[in-house]
């Protein structure tokens, strides 16, 4: 993060009542104060200093504080993505960020639960009004779905055949969030499962709803799942779904060791992940000071160095344009559903998580981030046929 002083740095306005900002945003056909859908509406000038001098930060926390408006936050964040207006910002606005994010683990074991203390234990409850009735926090399936639940659902029958699942087969899934996968596999294709997660929430959710199911849950590190020795019953499939996100950089080859060793001979690891377009960048600070703290997204190379000379890449599938239609479902069940917990999280919460949803959302339909389900095996004869 850049220092203090960067953050609280002074910037000049061009001439009177003309910004860096309004030229900034024009390349992106974006106005302030204008009428269209996508314009910003300004309710404090000072804030567009603010967004000058602290990109990201402050352009999120103005917002959070209610110094201006876009009513379709979505088209704002496409535009500017599109747009490719972060080019502007100075390199050595985020050297300290990139420096630090190869320097230290930021998602050493030590920090493993923090994503879920602060994020995915918000509320059961919470998010039951937000997801579909599995409670899927992951991108749905569109091809041929017209409803969140009907995505969802196909999304997780694909990555049921993808991985050839076979009554009788046991599936290890990493990040197994409110079980939505496991009890998808264990209902409706005869599997046996063991779910990884770091969250509480999750963790007493599955457990409720899915006891009478062949479901183990482990509240752990996806690390401490057979440290350095091979399991006596390693695993037919795994897939993980969601989870490498919060892996980091430095232990992306700590994780593929770990699948390699819990995967049975000729076994197949599905593994489904949000990915970045560039190698060498970091996290959004925004995103990683107030919803994901310590995520990491990989590039696609990052991915396949991680698996270099453990696992066979037979697949890679990209339908990261999902993400959009997902996170605009459940923009509108969330917006559906706010009076509900208006009290209890109060409007800042409120105006960042609309933040959130509807920014994430342009990012993917600018096709800033990607979202990719990858197949791996190890060196399985024949290899994979592909599953669409």
């Amino acid at each position: 993060m850049a220092s203090e002083q960067q953050d609280t740095m002074e910037v000049p306005t061009i001439g009177r009542g003309r910004h860096l900002v309004d030229e900034l945003l024009a390349e992106a056909d974006i106005r302030i104060n204008g009428d269209r859908p996508w314009d910003l509406r300004l309710h404090r000038e000072a804030a567009l200093d603010e967004i000058i001098a602290r990109p990201s930060l402050g352009l999120g926390e103005s917002y959070m504080r209610g110094d201006w408006d876009v009513p379709a936050l979505d088209q704002f964040f496409c535009r500017i993505l599109r747009a490719d207006l972060p080019r502007h910002i100075k390199p050595w606005r985020n050297a300290w960020r990139i420096l630090r994010s190869y320097l230290v683990n930021l998602q050493s074991r030590g920090r493993a639960f923090e994503v879920g203390e602060r994020h995915y234990d918000l509320g059961n409850e919470f998010y039951r009004a937000m997801l579909d009735s599995r409670l899927t926090y992951s991108c749905g399936y569109w091809r041929e779905a017209e409803t969140l639940e009907d995505a969802q659902t196909a999304k997780l029958d694909l990555i049921c055949r993808k991985l050839g699942l076979q009554p009788g087969m046991r599936l290890l899934d990493i990040g197994c969030g409110w079980g939505s996968l496991v009890s998808y596999a264990a209902q409706n294709y005869g599997v046996e499962c063991v779910g990884v997660t770091v969250s509480r929430e999750q963790s007493a959710y599955i457990a409720e709803h899915y006891g009478h199911l062949p479901i183990t849950v482990h509240l752990q590190d996806y690390r401490s799942l057979y440290h350095n020795h091979t399991p006596d019953e390693p695993f037919d499939r795994i897939a993980s779904v969601g989870m490498f996100e919060h892996v980091g950089r430095k232990n992306h080859r700590t994780f593929m060791q770990v699948a390699r060793r819990c995967l049975k001979k000729n076994g197949l690891l599905l593994l489904h992940t949000i990915g970045k377009n560039q190698r060498r960048s970091t996290t959004d600070p925004w995103i990683d000071k107030y919803i994901f703290p310590n995520g990491d997204l990989p590039s696609a190379g990052q991915i396949g160095d991680a698996a270099d000379n453990l696992l066979t890449c037979e697949d890679l599938h990209n339908f990261g344009s999902d993400y959009d239609k997902t996170l605009m479902a459940w923009h509108e069940n969330f917006e559906r559903n706010w009076p509900r917990f208006a009290d209890q999280y109060g409007q800042r919460f409120y105006r960042m998580w609309r933040y959130y949803l509807l920014s994430c959302a342009g990012a993917f339909r600018a096709r800033h981030i990607q979202l990719w389900q990858w197949m791996f095996s190890d060196r399985l004869p024949g290899g994979v046929q592909r599953v669409s």
